[in-house]
């Protein structure tokens, strides 16, 4: 009779109070996380710092991250006009930035975010999550296709942003040289790690200048030119929602071409309607992202290849070769849902907190380089625009991988995609960034050495 009891149903009042507040956890949330969890969340930080010290540990620093971020970047989303173009991706990134150079973020975040940030490098974890997820979740022929068609926009893009960038910064006065080695080409070159970086070094080598002066006068720049890719993509995202028929809302290709191999044979469906992925699924679908960067890691060892290519050369090559099964491929598909949703805002505070320096964007806002800047963007994504829709390819994907050409390296690649809602088109991002900007830097310090002989 004590069991019965136990189990009997609740009362009409006490059933009604209960069901408010599961209807307040299920509806009212900032980001992903429930306002009570938010509010909770937020208690317990504040007692940590009032303590004096915040754990680096990862299980701390997930809701220190977690909270953060995504204050962040509902703030953004709930900003008007604004809020629709990319400022939820702007708002993570910068606002912490501005938080920590004028002092209104604790102390102990910042260090404890800065040690988790450098100590587990988990950028890449989810870079990696995303590619081999979101390769994993294409069409074959789509990414056969998208492969092969996707160099000529961007090489077409890179030769009229580089024109126009030149010709408006000449009309205003600035030399030749100055305008394309300090500003243009630290916008295409890929970022901070893989571009910015190896430019001062080179700079300080061929120029005989100090590489810390060459690091500043460039990376303002290379924030500068993300920070207007994330805005462009951010427009061209709601571009495509007032006209469909100029996007396939993160395919490169038509839905004709996507459904037919190259010989236009009706392709097999990659993995079964049927298939529920379950827990062990999602764990090995986290595992083969991991391990197939470590095989990207080997790659760049061995022959200098960066690792996120590396392993996004491989992941292809597997998913051509239907070298897993249907049950992994919906494993790795869900895991790049898992990260898509639930990690990047607090990634992109994690970011601006640790490596992007708010002073020296700020120093950068001046009217000519902002000028140059956003011609060159402009310029560069809108002949992407045209180039891919001449190719036969959705325009407004086209154009938004051509954003990520002007990235802000890895991190600008999430920022962008975030701000375009295509993070699908990660693995594209990442050869316009990465192999792109190698190619940008290499080429005009060899150009730049031999002027100088």
């Amino acid at each position: 009779m004590m069991m019965i009891k136990n189990v009997s149903v609740s009362t009409p009042e006490k059933q009604s109070l209960k069901e408010k507040w599961w209807h307040i956890l299920d509806t009212w949330k900032i980001g992903i996380i429930p306002l009570p969890l938010f509010i909770l969340c937020g208690v317990l930080i504040t007692i940590d710092c009032l303590g004096g010290k915040l754990s680096s540990e990862i299980v701390v620093m997930i809701a220190t991250l977690a909270f953060f971020g995504f204050a962040c970047g509902e703030f953004g989303k709930r900003l008007p006009v604004v809020g629709k173009i990319g400022a939820a991706a702007i708002c993570a990134t910068f606002i912490p930035s501005a938080l920590v150079y004028y002092g209104l973020l604790p102390d102990v975040v910042i260090q404890s975010t800065k040690t988790f940030y450098k100590s587990t490098n988990i950028l890449y974890l989810y870079i990696c999550c995303i590619i081999v997820g979101s390769i994993m979740s294409m069409n074959r022929t789509t990414l056969i296709q998208g492969f092969l068609r996707i160099f000529f926009p961007m090489l077409c893009g890179e030769i009229v942003g580089m024109l126009v960038g030149m010709g408006v910064g000449i009309a205003l006065g600035l030399e030749p040289f100055q305008i394309f080695f300090f500003i243009i080409l630290p916008i295409m070159a890929g970022g901070v790690g893989e571009g910015a970086i190896p430019l001062s070094i080179g700079y300080a080598t061929l120029l005989h200048m100090e590489q810390g002066v060459a690091l500043g006068r460039v990376l303002p720049m290379v924030m500068l030119g993300s920070l207007t890719a994330i805005v462009v993509s951010g427009c061209l995202n709601q571009l495509g929602k007032r006209y469909p028929h100029l996007t396939g809302e993160g395919q490169l290709m038509p839905a004709s071409s996507a459904n037919s191999d190259l010989s236009g044979k009706p392709e097999e469906t990659a993995q079964p309607v049927s298939i529920t992925p379950d827990v062990t699924t999602f764990a090995s679908g986290v595992l083969l992202a991991v391990l197939l960067y470590m095989v990207g890691m080997l790659g760049h060892k061995y022959i200098g290849l960066p690792a996120p290519v590396g392993m996004l050369f491989v992941a292809v090559f597997i998913k051509l070769i239907n070298g897993v099964s249907p049950r992994l491929l919906a494993g790795s598909q869900v895991v790049y849902k898992f990260f898509q949703t639930a990690v990047t805002y607090p990634i992109l505070f994690a970011v601006g907190v640790a490596i992007t320096p708010w002073q020296e964007l700020v120093n950068a806002f001046t009217l000519s380089n902002l000028l140059i800047i956003i011609s060159t963007v402009l310029s560069l994504v809108a002949t992407g625009f045209f180039v891919g829709k001449k190719l036969g390819m959705h325009p407004i994907d086209v154009a938004i991988i051509s954003c990520c050409q002007s990235g802000q390296g890895g991190t600008g690649d999430v920022a962008i995609l975030t701000a375009g809602n295509r993070m699908v088109l990660m693995p594209f991002a990442q050869i316009a960034t990465r192999i792109g900007g190698a190619i940008n830097v290499s080429v005009s310090l060899l150009i730049l050495g031999n002027f100088l002989i």
